[in-house]
């Protein structure tokens, strides 16, 4: 098909056929993503190959980001359990180790506040 599509007279559909994928096949895949405009399936090739690296670098970023904020929330929790069990004296009951560790970062920190006034396991949560 290659072969095909490099003859001279095949210019027009490679044009076309270049267009359809920056506006069809890529806005259905990767909607929002800015693509240069593009006229021949070279083009495309070649933008493609300079932007799988890009796609690659931002993958692996968002990976660590999200592998470094789990890794926080999981550590606040941690602190956090480990508080209530210095606070209160026992080891945290299954439901609350369970409510703790599956807390967001926001949460955590408000019942973190919480348990410096709390009178009783129940009132870190209100």
């Amino acid at each position: 098909m290659a072969q095909w599509l490099a003859a001279p007279q095949q210019r027009g559909l490679r044009r076309a056929f270049a267009v359809w994928i920056r506006r069809v096949l890529f806005a259905r895949r990767a909607p929002g993503l800015e693509l240069p405009e593009v006229h021949d399936l070279q083009e495309v090739r070649t933008m493609i190959e300079e932007r799988v690296i890009d796609w690659e670098r931002e993958a692996e970023a968002r990976g660590r980001e999200r592998g470094h904020h789990e890794g926080r929330v999981a550590g606040e929790a941690a602190v956090l359990l480990r508080q209530i069990e210095r606070r209160f004296g026992a080891q945290a009951a299954a439901d609350v180790r369970a409510r703790v560790e599956q807390a967001d970062a926001a949460t955590l920190l408000s019942w973190s506040e919480r348990i410096l006034t709390a009178e009783r396991v129940q009132d870190i949560f209100g």
